[in-house]
């Protein structure tokens, strides 16, 4: 382990695997070591960004906390973590990518995503491919949790992507029925819960006497036709604080994170959001479940009242605003700005196709006009009433810039015929 690691991919045994020379390491450590002991521990009390407005704003993740993300395959998982690595480039996080029994297309592709937007700098990538022996496999996530121990038991903040934990099993499996042990449910042994609640308890937050440091766990788990009361994915739930749920309908319907708000929980993260998101997301998160709930309801072809299609299509919008395009990460003070304009109705008589081009408007008049705020939002102050309103205005203005964009060419259409 050591800060030679930093921007090279290894194997679990710390060989490298980029041709780039032997990792000069500055000391060895045991793969399995004892997780930290509760007197060693603090509370989870800062949060950690991902740059992903549906995730910071309604399901936030806070520094030492382990949250699952689980979901079918190819709903955009492994786009999550990546997007949460790119987004820790200013906030001084180190990041460390375990992955277990991926392609090596796959692998690259990842390897390619950080380095093109100067994520790999401070990124450690631990691989144990697919044509990796079970037992390579198997130590990859607690060789990568001990090279974050390093940096964490020296008061830095490590975040761990462990994608992911059902290949994980498998190779445990495999090895097991190899050494003949008597195997239960699935055909996985007896101790499988142990090996991943034994890795996942070493992601801790440690107290000031300890440095400070904190490990943050984002493990990724597969389930399959959506069966979230699997062996393993429920192992996992039960053993984590809380898990971002990627629905395959969603994926398919083109919304773009699939975050299912109403499956997703965050069990410790609330009490570590920036004050400035608890005063925009918790009416905006209530709001939100009764939209998808009052949509379903709609589908039946009932008659609705003049409220509840006002709440539709305000519902409809903010939906819209919480979608965001993979390795596009969006700051803190930029999310808000444009979650408190859906949440006032800014966005309400708007198209919704029109909603990405007026929301990227409304980011950068707010950059631009109100800097002081934005830092001090970042930094961690109670958003004002005065606050609240300098934010509006200027969204207000921006939407009204691009509508007065779009309208003449209508008008003057509108006039010919």
């Amino acid at each position: 382990v050591g800060d030679a690691l930093l921007g090279r991919v290894v194997d679990p045994l710390g060989r490298p695997l980029d041709g780039l020379g032997l990792v000069r390491a500055t000391e060895r450590r045991s793969i399995e070591r004892d997780a930290a002991p509760i007197m060693d521990r603090a509370p989870v009390t800062v949060p950690i960004q991902t740059g992903i407005k549906v995730i910071d704003a309604l399901i936030p993740v806070g520094r030492g906390q382990r949250e699952l993300i689980v979901g079918d395959r190819q709903t955009g998982k492994t786009a999550i973590a990546v997007d949460t690595i790119i987004n820790q480039r200013h906030d001084d996080v180190i990041c460390i990518f375990c992955s277990i029994g991926q392609r090596n297309a796959a692998v690259a592709k990842i390897i390619d995503d950080l380095r093109t937007r100067g994520a790999l700098r401070h990124t450690i990538l631990v691989a144990a491919l697919g044509e990796a022996a079970p037992g390579l496999q198997f130590i990859a996530p607690y060789a990568a949790t001990s090279m974050a121990e390093y940096f964490m038991e020296r008061g830095r903040d490590v975040l761990v992507i462990y994608d992911d934990l059902t290949a994980h099993a498998r190779a445990y499996r495999q090895l097991s029925l190899l050494l003949r042990r008597p195997p239960g449910r699935e055909a996985y042994p007896g101790d499988i819960f142990y090996i991943h609640s034994r890795l996942l308890e070493r992601a801790t937050h440690l107290n000031a006497e300890r440095g400070g440091g904190s490990l943050t766990a984002l493990p990724i788990v597969e389930t399959h036709a959506q069966n979230l009361s699997a062996y393993i994915p429920t192992n996992l739930i039960s053993i984590t604080d809380g898990q971002i749920y990627l629905s395959p309908d969603l994926f398919q319907k083109g919304i773009l994170p699939a975050v299912d708000v109403g499956r997703s929980v965050s069990r410790v993260g609330g009490k570590t959001q920036l004050p400035a998101y608890r005063a925009v997301a918790g009416a905006l998160r209530l709001s939100y479940a009764q939209f998808e709930e009052l949509e379903a309801f709609s589908r039946f072809g009932t008659r609705l009242d003049d409220e509840t299609r006002r709440r539709l299509e305000r519902g409809r919008r903010v939906r819209a605003v919480l979608q965001q395009p993979a390795y596009g990460p969006i700051p803190a003070p930029e999310q808000i700005a444009v979650l408190l304009a859906a949440g006032q109705g800014l966005f309400d008589h708007l198209p919704v196709e029109r909603i990405p081009v007026i929301e990227a408007a409304v980011r950068s008049a707010v950059v631009d006009a109100l800097p002081d705020l934005c830092r001090r939002i970042e930094r961690g102050d109670v958003l004002s009433d005065e606050d609240r309103e300098q934010l509006i205005v200027h969204a207000r203005r921006a939407i009204g810039a691009v509508h007065s964009e779009d309208d003449p060419p209508a008008e003057a259409s509108h006039g010919h015929a």
